[in-house]
């Protein structure tokens, strides 16, 4: 997403440039950090997985229903809670059927709905996976910063997800 101030040629006809608020060198340095950093934190708590044969949204969804009463939540909840589309996590979850970390469930009394039910093997695999992942979020993240900051990193991104979470299902 580039937030740059583009040149003339740039500029569509109908949002002339004097319109848009470019972002200053300070918050597009800020800016920029905060894509790098997203990218590089989650390409790289991904990469730590992969010798568990799982991927970071694999985790996502184990770390989900491990929380969830009885391990497990309807697909529709599931897919909210993940911010995946209903098609891409049915995807994934057939994926983790297949690894047997996960199966589906029909809803009692919703012939439409189903439930992901956290297999004993997936609990399995969540208790010996996390360990290492909160190492790994310790090392790459967490312990990057002193408690002070990270209690200001904290202040600062707080009233931003919950504008983000205010704004989830609006067209």
């Amino acid at each position: 997403m580039d937030t740059h101030t583009p040149d003339a040629a740039d500029v569509s006809p109908s949002e002339p440039e004097e319109e848009t608020p470019w972002l200053s060198a300070r918050e597009q340095r800020m800016w920029r950090a905060h894509l790098e950093v997203a990218k590089l934190l989650d390409y790289q708590l991904g990469r730590e997985l992969q010798p568990h044969s799982l991927a970071i949204n694999d985790y996502e969804i184990l770390v989900v229903l491990s929380e969830a009463p009885e391990r497990r939540m309807r697909m529709t909840d599931l897919a909210t809670a993940t911010l995946q589309s209903k098609s891409r996590l049915s995807h994934q979850i057939t994926r983790m059927e297949t690894a047997g970390l996960v199966l589906r469930q029909e809803c009692p009394g919703d012939r439409r709905g189903l439930y992901a039910h956290l297999t004993e093997h997936g609990w399995a695999t969540m208790q010996k996976v996390a360990p290492d992942h909160v190492r790994s979020v310790r090392a790459h993240f967490i312990d990057r910063f002193t408690p002070e900051q990270l209690d200001a990193m904290y202040e600062a991104l707080a009233p931003v997800a919950e504008h983000l979470r205010g704004l989830r299902g609006r067209a």
